[in-house]
């Protein structure tokens, strides 16, 4: 996990905003439209990262088309503590 999380994270372009999607599922479930909204995010770009974190394992999701919601996953949940820790890391 810790790998996965470094190369979602730091080792590509988009990882500062997966980082936030995460931090954002991890307080509460959403669907691709209010965390665009929340995020300030084009809904185009959040679809991506989406596809991106449950590729990873990072996030499950419930439900169908525009209701779909998303969560963090069960493995993620165990893994926050070492998520925080890189997300630290490169804020510095």
């Amino acid at each position: 996990m810790k790998k996965i999380l470094w190369w979602l994270i730091a080792g590509t372009k988009g990882g500062v905003n997966r980082a936030r999607i995460i931090n954002e599922l991890n307080k509460r479930p959403y669907n691709a439209h209010q965390l665009a909204e929340n995020l300030d995010l084009d809904y185009k770009t959040i679809r991506h990262h989406i596809k991106v974190l449950e590729d990873n394992q990072i996030i499950t999701s419930t439900g169908e088309k525009y209701g779909t919601m998303y969560f963090i996953s069960p493995q993620m949940e165990e893994n926050y503590d070492l998520f925080k820790e890189i997300w630290n890391q490169l804020e510095k």
